[in-house]
């Protein structure tokens, strides 16, 4: 899987140019094959973030640079080829088989409106492959799981063999198994990605960098033992968080009470 540095400098978006920002200036650098989450309340700022980072809302100032390259500068297409997207929605109600919706991922690499580009079909069955859906190829959308047509979005996604891999919430409405399988899967790809989650826990025991959000603003960003502190998550969640260490895994885990 190629990767490549993501750059955010000075991002901010409103959604007119005198309503008040909804996203302040935000900037941050991932570095090649590194996992940043995005946490923060309800509200934080977080999807608008992420919009930004996949293309579908332009930033109000700053800028979005991949390998030294502005992705608001360049074709949508050229664009699809550096990042793509899972978002928390999945399509269950038409009648696409999985190998249709995962070649979806290969349109930005079509030559012109029809004709397939270079290793297209081996492209498809090899993430198909890599996603362990091979065996569900003709099965329609409509018809698999919750945690199946993520898998299936997932492998839509690294169809487009992006730079970078943005995931808004991917874990939402999912059971714990499929969680944990969906998070094993982006880990397991070696990919540079941007993950909003909400559960704290996981995103401590899955991610490389944490970026906290509160009220629009980033508060926070660097690796999860330095930012995930008990008077940080207390503060920007309004709860009472005590930080335990798991004695047999030696991991740090928050335990969570509402302020009085």
């Amino acid at each position: 899987m190629s990767h490549a540095k993501l750059e955010v400098d000075s991002i901010s978006w409103r959604p007119s140019p005198k309503a008040p920002l909804i996203l302040h200036p935000t900037s941050f650098t991932l570095d090649c094959g590194r996992i940043l989450g995005v946490v923060g309340p309800n509200g934080a700022g977080k999807s608008t973030l992420l919009r930004s980072l996949y293309r579908y809302q332009k930033p109000s100032t700053g800028t979005i640079t991949i390998d030294d390259q502005d992705i608001w500068s360049i074709a949508p297409r050229a664009a699809a080829r550096m990042v793509a997207a899972v978002l928390q929605e999945q399509p269950s109600d038409f009648a696409l088989t999985v190998r249709d919706v995962v070649s979806l991922g290969r349109l930005p690499h079509r030559l012109g409106f029809s004709s397939p580009g270079k290793n297209c079909a081996q492209v498809i069955e090899t993430v198909m492959e890599q996603t362990d859906l091979t065996r569900l190829a003709n099965r329609a959308i409509g018809t698999l799981s919750g945690g199946e047509r993520q898998r299936v979005m997932m492998a839509r996604a690294l169809a487009q063999a992006p730079r970078v891999m943005v995931l808004d919430e991917p874990t939402n409405h999912l059971d714990i198994h499929h969680q944990l399988e969906l998070l094993k899967l982006i880990k397991g790809m070696d990919m540079t990605a941007v993950v909003s989650l909400h559960d704290l826990n996981m995103a401590a025991d899955f991610c490389d960098d944490i970026l906290v959000m509160e009220n629009g603003h980033c508060i926070a960003f660097g690796p999860p033992q330095e930012v995930l502190t008990e008077t940080l998550v207390s503060g920007a969640f309004g709860v009472k968080a005590q930080l335990e260490q798991l004695s047999v895994s030696r991991s740090n885990h928050f335990s969570f009470q509402l302020h009085s």
